[in-house]
């Protein structure tokens, strides 16, 4: 059994925190602005949209501290063990100056009413760390999840391109801090579990993996918390009690990623943002998706086995990882078993998964030479929204017939499936626009879905059966790839 100590500790700003008494559903940012009155920070849409409310966190990793942006509005304090939390009160500029990104936003009038404008400078603040000299693409994408009601964005654009002629990152006061700081970050993060509280108010910070699977096996009724983009809102828009909790976000052998020659292999504790790079390099035609999964900070909080095992039906990665053929490897205790991921979702709100059982990685086989894979996203808004369907599609063409054909969908019935009587349809056939526009009519064999918020069932099927017509264009070179996928 590990060994066990009764307090949270992490540091924020240039303060160390230890908290023995904290709820499970606290959020950080209703910690920082009511506990410690750091009011910078604010609550605009209380689900992690607006970026109102970001901050960085920073976490010790390969002897660096790796700080991330991220929305306290669902971030539970529960989740900062080990880590250095920085608000927007502690920047500062050297000999008592704003620091470079406040002064260029004052210098290139980028705050209007000024609500937003503590979550705009966090997040340029981060970006600026890790890129002095972005591009404005980069700016954009470090932005996706910060809104300004007063459509102020070329002017914020314009001082994050702007931030290091006030000064580079080698310069920031806040450096000289981090010396000292991983010091700290390591005596804290010592191996010990973390527990505090008792029946629905108890909080468990596992030691390590095993530890983790040992908790979880002696307290099945838990709810594990990771990124907590999903168990966020379940308190701030459901007022849903979620204790007992075991928070994972700290293990850092649930981030392990492994490229073989025929596989990859993602750790359920791998954010989208840790993602992203192996994505790009494996599965390219994932790259685009990926980039429209939310906002940067919801990227690198979210986590691929969280998005997995929730089993949500609008999901973004089970359809192209279902169409990859993906494998799921489940823990419970010291057990292992494998299932294909398709067989993981049973029906809506219920899975393959055993009380005390965990998702513990996925796997993702490599795409043969000369098979075609694409996958698409419908959405109502192109960036920051859920979609309205998903669909990913790999064929194998052999002497121009189709020896081999998965497809699968997101957003079409009550869990993430494929579509079967389609590829019967495709299956020993040529791959021709006839043999494509015949299979079309099989999708109302596989899937009967709902008109909801986003999209009608009628909207819905007819999009499928177009983007199995589009898939076949790009793939036989007659079509250029649409980079809009917006309805």
């Amino acid at each position: 059994m590990a060994e066990v100590t009764n307090a949270i500790r992490f540091i924020l700003n240039d303060e160390e925190i230890t908290l023995s008494d904290v709820k499970p559903d606290t959020t950080l940012l209703d910690w920082l602005r009511l506990e410690r009155r750091l009011r910078g920070s604010k609550e605009g849409c209380a689900e992690g949209d607006c970026g109102a409310c970001t901050v960085l966190v920073g976490r010790l990793m390969d002897d660096e501290i790796i700080y991330d942006s991220v929305t306290a509005c669902i971030r539970f304090v529960g989740s900062l063990h080990g880590t250095h939390v920085v608000t927007i009160e502690h920047l500062r500029g050297k000999d008592g100056h704003l620091h470079p990104v406040q002064q260029a936003m004052v210098d290139h009038h980028g705050s209007q009413c000024g609500f937003c404008t503590p979550g705009f400078v966090m997040s340029l603040y981060g970006l600026w760390m890790r890129d002095p000299d972005p591009s404005q693409v980069a700016i954009e994408k470090a932005l996706q999840g910060n809104l300004c009601r007063c459509t102020g964005y070329a002017p914020i654009i314009r001082a994050g391109k702007a931030i290091s002629s006030y000064g580079w990152p080698e310069g920031d006061p806040l450096r000289v801090e981090r010396i000292a700081l991983k010091q700290k970050i390591r005596t804290i993060s010592d191996g010990r579990r973390v527990e505090l509280g008792e029946g629905a108010d108890r909080i468990i910070v596992p030691g390590s993996l095993d530890d983790f699977a040992a908790v979880y096996e002696a307290n099945p009724t838990a709810t594990i918390v990771n990124g907590s983009t999903d168990v966020g809102l379940w308190v701030t828009k459901f007022m849903r009690a979620i204790g007992p909790v075991i928070f994972i976000n700290h293990l850092e052998e649930l981030k392990r990623i492994t490229v073989t020659d025929s596989d990859v292999r993602f750790h359920a504790g791998v954010s989208y943002s840790e993602a992203l790079p192996v994505v790009a390099a494996n599965f390219p035609d994932m790259g685009e998706l990926w980039n429209r999964i939310a906002g940067e900070q919801i990227r690198n909080m979210g986590t691929i086995g969280g998005n997995i095992a929730n089993g949500s039906p609008i999901g973004d990665t089970p359809p192209p990882f279902i169409a990859l053929g993906a494998t799921l490897q489940l823990r419970k205790g010291a057990q292992r078993r494998e299932i294909a991921l398709e067989d993981y979702f049973l029906a809506y709100g219920k899975q393959d998964r055993q009380p005390g059982e965990f998702v513990e990685s996925v796997s993702i086989p490599l795409l043969p030479d000369g098979e075609k894979f694409a996958c698409y996203k419908i959405s109502k808004r192109r960036e920051e929204d859920i979609s309205a369907l998903c669909g990913a599609f790999r064929v194998s063409i052999k002497d121009g017939m189709v020896s081999s054909v998965r497809i699968a969908f997101g957003g079409m019935a009550a869990t993430p499936k494929r579509a079967k009587a389609v590829e019967a349809a495709l299956v020993g056939k040529p791959w021709t626009q006839a043999t494509v526009d015949t299979a079309v009519a099989a999708f109302a064999e596989d899937y009967q879905p709902i008109s909801d918020m986003r999209a009608s069932a009628d909207y819905r099927l007819l999009t499928a059966q177009n983007l199995l017509k589009r898939f076949f264009l790009e793939s036989t070179g007659q079509g250029q790839r649409l980079r809009r996928e917006v309805a």
